[in-house]
């Protein structure tokens, strides 16, 4: 049976102070920024390993934090995607925090130089190595991935299973045999000791590191990749559809994190090289699109809310000066795409609120032998998740007439479909909120669990 994808490298805790700043300082010619909110989510290999979850059903990261405030929020937001693992830590643990105004970064404050103890290797860690389906190495230069005894048990594993490795220019060299590297073009340049031909630079660390191909990222010009053989290198453009508007200043923190582990899963899942390398180009152009890394923070909750019903608490998160995010759908035998589906939703505000089919709504969309499950009994397990605030039931084909009372910052559907076909959307962007997408997770539907089920019978 195949294990899960292991993610394998150093987690911080990434912060963002946004505000605004329409002022400098008195004392020197720098912005003042108006802190309005304060947005956590885990970076580094951290942030690699949530993102992988959004492709696969089961991931584990193999880490290092401490025991202290930042290692104890950073386990706390892991935990609810993945499953970490960690080695001792020596010294605090990284925080990286951004402070922007107007959508832009102003400075970045790091502390934290905690570094993974390369002392005896937990069970538990070696375990998960030799039971991983795949592995990703994202390597944050703090010595997870440079422990001699990992380095090892990577190196036996190149030859079973396809490992991914993330480079990092203070990290561990590659080991050999690794099935695609993934440093970007000013790691390349570094890597290789000139500046050139990406494509070039790609088959120069390629046949360095002994690996089966490198994959040079190379932001909106998408990447190139040398793969197995002499064959000439290959450039792969991000896909039409997912191109920045024209002046736009997207923010691409995270975007490599995301090219690593849209490779790793479509590797996992049987893909070759190419394909793999196709794939991650598109995910990590639709990532910025989403709004990258920032679409994963989420703000400490506020306080216990003195409401009664998904309008109350609408109302009383825009008393807060919150964001409210609503999701809609059947969630007929809740599977682990739903639950992914809740937590990224959840991530992108204050409050979650489930739109769900009502009974006679889904009977007219799916069949006279649907729901499985009660509309009773669907919103009472909806609202026992830990992302759902509240749970909304409506009975006409869509929650249009719903999402016209609630009026959300944030519309979230899964990405199986696209904008067009939704007609809700409209009723969203009409109250000054956005759509966003979210990748589904392969393998999981209703439909396919039913069909399943009574192809065993």
């Amino acid at each position: 049976m195949t294990g899960p994808l292991v993610v394998v490298g150093d987690a911080l805790l990434d912060v963002d102070l946004e505000g605004s700043a329409d002022r400098l300082c008195p004392e020197a010619p720098v912005p003042v920024v108006d802190v309005a909110r304060e947005w956590q989510r885990p970076g580094g290999a951290g942030l690699a390993a949530r993102l992988a979850a959004r492709s696969v059903s089961e991931v584990v990261l193999v880490t290092a934090f401490g025991d202290d405030e930042a290692g104890a929020r950073l386990g706390e937001l892991l935990r609810r995607e993945v499953e970490p693992i960690t080695l001792p830590l020596s010294g605090e643990t990284p925080r990286k925090t951004r402070i922007r105004a107007g959508g832009h970064s102003v400075a970045r404050i790091d502390r934290g130089t905690g570094r993974a103890v390369h002392g005896e290797l937990p069970d538990r860690v070696r375990a998960a190595l030799l039971g991983a389906g795949a592995i990703l190495v994202a390597d944050y230069g703090r010595g997870v991935a440079a422990h001699p005894d990992v380095l090892r048990l990577l190196a036996a594993r190149t030859a079973e299973i396809p490992v991914v490795w993330d480079p990092h220019p203070r990290g561990a060299r590659p080991v050999p045999g690794a099935r695609l590297v993934t440093p970007n073009d000013a790691e390349a340049a570094r890597f290789a000791g000139t500046r050139g031909d990406l494509g070039e630079l790609a088959a120069v660390l390629r046949d360095r590191w002994g690996s089966s191909g490198v994959a040079v990222t190379a932001g909106d010009r998408g990447a190139v990749l040398a793969g197995p053989g002499a064959g000439k290198p290959r450039a792969i453009p991000v896909p039409g559809s997912c191109r920045i508007p024209a002046g736009a200043i997207p923010d691409t923190c995270g975007a490599g994190d995301r090219f690593a582990s849209a490779a790793t899963a479509a590797l996992f899942e049987g893909g070759g090289i190419g394909d793999a390398v196709v794939a991650a180009v598109e995910a990590a152009a639709r990532f910025v699109a989403a709004g990258a890394a920032g679409s994963l923070s989420e703000c400490p909750r506020p306080a216990p809310r003195p409401v009664t019903s998904g309008f109350e608490l609408a109302a009383w998160i825009r008393r807060q000066g919150g964001k409210l995010v609503a999701t809609g759908g059947c969630f007929d035998l809740l599977h682990p795409g739903h639950v992914s589906l809740l937590q990224h939703a959840r991530s992108l505000g204050d409050a979650l609120i489930v739109c769900l089919n009502s009974d006679d709504s889904v009977r007219r969309r799916k069949g006279p032998g649907r729901p499985i499950v009660s509309e009773a009994d669907r919103a009472r397990l909806l609202r026992a998740l830990e992302p759902v605030d509240a749970v909304l039931v409506f009975d006409e084909a869509t929650p249009a007439r719903l999402l016209d009372e609630l009026a959300p910052e944030v519309w979230v559907k899964g990405g199986d479909y696209v904008e067009a076909d939704l007609p809700e959307a409209e009723v969203v962007r009409r109250h000054g909120g956005e759509v966003v997408l979210v990748p589904m997770v392969a393998g999981y539907s209703t439909t396919r669990l039913v069909t399943a089920a009574h192809g065993t019978r």
